[in-house]
């Protein structure tokens, strides 16, 4: 073994560390100093590790900006055209009281894809205080369901950020990883939501906070065609998912329409596709002016640049341990433990998750190191899917106090430290594990 490498890499990551939870640090300069770090330890030259950096970011970005880019501009015009309280009044009607919990998961679930974890979780606050005011049952029981299909949505279901960075780090086709990631969170949803949900509620009784304001912007009504919604939702999603499996289907096969079906089930075409539609019908067709929309476009960008930049140091993160000569010593190493690659990207994921606290930084860290590894194992692209899943599942799993979520679901939900680490981490870690044993299910049917 190579202990100059080794020692590269711990060094690496331990400047990452430091630099996010003893610094302070943006994770973008983080990533970025924690990888060149892995450059000077490693014995690189100074113009190869400058030339490594830019290769690392732009290879990625090219993607990624994109994607996230349109993506937020897409789930702003759900939010602001009042898509997603409509998609939600309207699942709640159809399933009744009774069934709230399980029609909260769905909405949650279908309300996550384009919108941002804790924008959805803000807007659906007041239906949860609602539903507890009504029935009197603890506010967990209507909180953990919704708070589950946001997280698995989240996770594991592109377009949304995390799932599209780890995927375009690893180089996996995105139309798999929405495939798969229907097929393990609908499971995993229904077990750390629905049934953890309502365990939990029998054990904690929380009402509404008496003094808790809802911080949403006040809109004039405005009513959404339902149709329109759920089809502009799908869209992206039915577009890519096509692509992939005629790809799939008919690879040998060549024709101007499969080429056609692949152009415009390219994620990026997809997307300019979906965005347009609903500018024009859920925007310009509602009300909405040129002006409002420009500013509705600009707004989403704000926080989706940090994600894209953080994406981009995740390249140059995996990029360096891959020049450097470290990525191959790695794979070497944890070779040696037999542990299959899924379970390999779950913990090392889970771990960066439990250190740092950020689930998109746990997933690009994750993906960044996992890269270089699988370069040296044969694997599917069905496989590959599961792997980008797995470290979703591990890089959201057990969320506490160095997570900001974990401090959003503590104010809105009105509980303490202690009843939000009964509850909501606990949540996660189920939901994480969930996750795992059904992915790890999968591989030994789709390998």
């Amino acid at each position: 073994m190579d202990y100059s490498l080794l020692l590269a890499f711990l060094g690496g990551v331990g400047v990452l560390l430091l630099m996010i939870l003893a610094l302070r640090i943006n994770a973008f300069i983080s990533l970025l100093v924690a990888s060149i770090t892995v450059g000077i330890l490693s014995g690189m030259e100074w113009s190869t590790i400058v030339d490594t950096v830019i290769e690392g970011m732009s290879n990625t970005l090219g993607f990624v900006a994109t994607i996230v880019g349109l993506g937020a501009i897409f789930g702003e015009v759900l939010r602001q055209s009042g898509s997603t309280e409509k998609l939600s009044r309207v699942i709640l009607k159809l399933f009744g009281l009774k069934r709230s919990p399980l029609a909260l998961s769905i909405s949650g679930f279908l309300i996550a894809i384009p919108v941002f974890f804790d924008v959805a979780f803000i807007i659906l606050v007041p239906v949860l205080y609602a539903l507890q005011k009504r029935t009197k049952k603890s506010l967990l029981y209507f909180a953990i369901p919704l708070l589950c299909s946001l997280a698995v949505t989240h996770a594991f279901i592109p377009p949304t950020p995390g799932p599209i960075a780890v995927a375009d780090i690893l180089n996996v086709e995105l139309g798999w990883v929405i495939l798969f990631g229907f097929i393990v969170g609908i499971p995993t949803t229904l077990i750390a939501g629905l049934v953890f949900g309502k365990f939990i509620a029998g054990k904690i009784h929380v009402e509404v906070p008496e003094d808790m304001q809802i911080e949403i912007e006040k809109k004039e009504a405005l009513d959404p065609d339902l149709f329109s919604v759920l089809a502009l939702i799908c869209l992206p999603i039915l577009l890519i998912l096509f692509n992939t499996l005629s790809s799939a289907i008919w690879k040998d096969y060549t024709s101007f329409w499969l080429s056609f079906i692949q152009f415009v089930g390219h994620p990026i075409i997809a997307l300019i596709i979906s965005t347009l539609l609903a500018m024009y019908l859920l925007g310009t067709r509602m009300g909405f002016t040129k002006d409002q929309l420009q500013a509705m476009s600009v707004r989403a960008l704000g926080p989706a640049g940090i994600i894209i930049l953080i994406t981009g140091a995740g390249g140059v993160f995996k990029q360096m341990l891959i020049t450097s000569g470290a990525g191959k010593m790695l794979a070497e190493q944890f070779s040696a433990f037999n542990m299959t690659p899924i379970l390999m990207a779950f913990i090392v994921a889970l771990i960066i998750r439990l250190v740092q606290g950020s689930a998109t930084v746990a997933m690009i860290t994750a993906a960044g190191i996992m890269a270089p590894i699988l370069d040296s194992i044969p694997t599917s692209p069905m496989g590959m899917a599961l792997i980008v899943l797995s470290i979703a599942a591990g890089a959201s799993g057990f969320s506490h106090v160095n997570d900001s979520g974990f401090w959003l679901v503590n104010r809105y939900l009105g509980i303490s430290e202690s009843d939000t680490l009964k509850s909501w981490t606990m949540m996660t870690g189920i939901l994480a594990l969930s996750a795992l044993s059904i992915i790890l299910l999968l591989s030994q049917i789709v390998s």
